[in-house]
This record gives structure tokens, C-alpha cells and sequence, in this order.
């Protein structure tokens, strides 16, 4: 059993002691992308925004592994409000297709950085 580090610099880079993903037998499992610019290291303005950035960081993960947003089966969503449940969905709509993945959502405490959102998904290797 052989994993594999995914590292791109169109996502932010890790904060922490940790990758941007890994890939094992067949699966890619990304860390939680908060809703950062990958430019500028700057958060979008407002929970949608930050959606937006997150799964656009997350996007780009999955490409650098050498799959995509389509393959995506199972996805986590991190809320620091849970009554912005329904502009991240809108967001999170417009990033995904019929099959949807799984998802869990939960409200937490605090995220990193204080961000609003952070969203880690697992994905099948093309």
C-alpha cells in the first residue's frame, strides 16, 4: 500500500502539518479547503464567496491528482453558521452535477483562520 502526496500551487498551501490531499488505492482524500484566494492568501468576502473559493481550491486538488469535481463521492462541509446553510448550498449547486456525492454538513465552533466555511471531499481516481 502505496499513498501519494498531492501538492499543487493553484490551491493554498497547507497552514499546518499536513497535504493538500493524498491519494490511495484508488481514492483521493483532500484536507478541508477554506475559502482563501490561492493568490493572494486573502479570504473571499462573505460565506458565498468563500464557497466559492473553497471549492474552486478544491477543484484545482482534484485536477493536480488527476481527477475531478464529477468524481467526487463523498464531501464534508464545515460551517461556522449553520443559518448559512442555504447560500453555500446555492454556491455548492452551481460546483456540482446529478449524481451529487454524499455530503455531510455540520456546524463547528471556529475554523481556521476564522473562515466561514471549509469543505473536504473524497473523490474516485479516473
Amino acid at each position: 500500500m502505496s499513498k501519494n502526496i498531492i501538492s499543487t500551487n493553484q490551491a493554498p498551501g497547507a497552514i499546518g502539518p499536513y497535504s493538500q490531499a493524498v491519494e490511495i488505492n484508488g481514492l483521493v482524500y483532500t484536507s478541508g479547503q477554506l475559502g482563501l484566494n490561492p493568490e493572494t492568501g486573502e479570504f473571499g468576502e462573505g460565506v458565498q464567496e468563500q464557497t466559492k473559493l473553497s471549492l474552486s481550491n478544491v477543484k484545482a486538488i482534484l485536477e493536480a491528482a488527476g481527477t475531478s469535481l464529477e468524481q467526487v463521492v463523498k464531501t464534508t462541509v464545515f460551517l461556522k453558521d449553520m443559518n448559512d446553510f442555504a447560500a453555500v448550498n446555492e454556491v455548492y449547486g452551481s460546483f456540482f452535477a446529478e449524481p451529487y456525492p454524499a455530503r455531510s454538513a455540520v456546524e463547528v465552533a471556529r475554523l481556521p483562520k476564522d473562515g466561514l466555511v471549509e469543505i473536504e471531499v473524497i473523490a474516485v481516481k479516473k
